[in-house]
């Protein structure tokens, strides 16, 4: 499955874009600067029943825009 068909797919299950699911984990207080991809995964399985293939795209997909930063996603320059 390419990276795009399960961003489709995650449309389809949830009926929500990825737009609308960052605005969800914002009010929820998911997106935390400690959060870690084992909590994400748990997130979305208990609030969409997401499993890990859909769960981990959105983690990249939330990594490439910015909106989740975190130790293990923030390059340091030197």
């Amino acid at each position: 499955m390419s990276f795009q068909a399960y961003l489709d797919s995650i449309q389809r299950l949830t009926n929500k874009t990825p737009d609308m699911i960052y605005q969800e984990a914002l009010k929820a207080w998911i997106i935390q600067d400690h959060l870690t991809a084992t909590e994400w995964l748990q997130w979305l399985l208990n609030t969409y029943d997401l499993k890990r293939g859909h769960s981990m795209a959105l983690w990249n997909y939330f990594i490439d825009k910015g909106w989740i930063k975190n130790k293990h996603t923030t390059i340091k320059k030197s």
